[in-house]
């Protein structure tokens, strides 16, 4: 890497470090540019110079609260005998985490970013590459699908080499699973439902259960 790569991972960090500590300190929803660039001792205009929109900013913020979730997902993975099993856990795991934090998972997997949200995914890992470590070749793979409807199809794919399903019967479970998600993250960003975190996961998880049921026919 050199002197002016440095200098550019250098500064996208000061400002990830910055968004960070006031998303800890008083929310996603109170960050601003000009709160950033105090903090970081920039002025907002700088910010621009390494970041083309301010959501481009806080998906990267919003990607160090969602290493806890990565953490513990193997964990949840090794409960499950079939992969079918490993799909409804890895959901559980997904919504214990996201509807804990709603507005952080909404910036990653729901936010309009502006441009490709694979092509964030490659800019954060590379530069914060450390996130990689201690992953298993299972969950490796998943950490760098930006979309979530691919992303969580993946474990069904696998199924298919326990039982027969068909291709069309695994898009249709995983389409309304993530749909299912989305429409309970939704409410809960935006207040429209009166909701503990715990409830929405058994809520949630309750259809995606019975919905996963149509494997089974």
């Amino acid at each position: 890497m050199n002197r002016k790569d440095i200098k550019i991972k250098r500064m996208l960090q000061y400002f990830v470090d910055a968004t960070v500590q006031i998303m800890k300190e008083e929310g996603i929803e109170n960050v601003s540019a000009r709160k950033i660039a105090d903090i970081a001792g920039y002025t907002s205009s700088t910010i621009y110079n390494y970041f083309g929109e301010l959501s481009h900013l806080l998906y990267f913020a919003s990607m160090r609260f969602v290493k806890d979730y990565l953490l513990e997902l193997p964990s949840y993975l090794e409960r499950g005998e079939t992969y079918t099993e490993k799909y409804l856990l890895s959901w559980e795991c997904f919504c214990k985490h996201s509807f804990a934090n709603p507005q952080i998972y909404h910036a990653v997997y729901i936010a309009d970013l502006g441009e490709k949200p694979e092509e964030m995914l490659a800019h954060y890992f590379s530069i914060y590459s450390s996130d990689l470590v201690g992953f298993s070749d299972e969950i490796r793979p998943l950490l760098f699908e930006s979309d979530l409807t691919t992303r969580s199809k993946a474990l069904l794919d696998m199924a298919k080499r326990e039982r027969e399903i068909t291709d069309e019967a695994i898009e249709e479970v995983n389409e309304m699973a993530v749909l299912i998600w989305e429409g309970m993250m939704t409410a809960l960003v935006n207040k429209r439902r009166n909701t503990d975190p715990q409830e929405a996961v058994e809520k949630t998880m309750r259809y995606i259960r019975n919905i996963v049921k149509i494997l089974e026919k």
